[in-house]
């Protein structure tokens, strides 16, 4: 059979957990993720649990941090005065935004606290500093 390898092109069934067993991701109810390994698409850890398999195998990965998301950064971690927000935008917390960087770049930001006075932004992806378990079946090798 055809294993899956570096270049090609597959379509998976997934269901992403954290150690805790809560999900966090699925593709249940929904097309397979199409995705090319090695090109970057999906994360390292993903990528390297499909090498390898055959249409129709299933399996459960483990991602450790360093192959998922990375540890988290606290340098990315920012205290905003609420004054300077536009005045069309109410932050609560939970709620993401994009915000413009220097160079044009956008950087999506989650307020994960607030005072009276000052909203923290945070632009962790949000399941940074975690281990991730993935449920997989590979669906096809297209």
């Amino acid at each position: 059979m055809n294993q899956a390898k570096k270049g090609d092109t597959v379509k998976v069934h997934y269901t992403g957990k954290l150690r805790d067993g809560k999900i966090f991701d699925t593709s249940e109810g929904r097309d397979p993720l199409q995705f090319t390994i090695g090109s970057g698409q999906v994360i390292p850890g993903f990528e390297d649990a499909v090498i390898g398999m055959n249409p129709g195998d299933t399996k459960t990965a483990e991602v450790p941090v360093a192959k998922a998301y990375g540890p988290r950064n606290e340098e990315v971690v920012m205290e905003v005065p609420l004054t300077q927000f536009p005045p069309d935008i109410n932050p609560e917390i939970g709620q993401m935004l994009e915000l413009g960087q220097p160079g044009g770049q956008q950087v999506i930001v989650t307020i994960t606290s607030m005072t009276d006075s000052h909203a923290v932004l945070d632009a962790n992806p949000p399941l940074a500093g975690k281990d991730l378990i993935f449920e997989l079946e590979l669906v096809e090798i297209v």
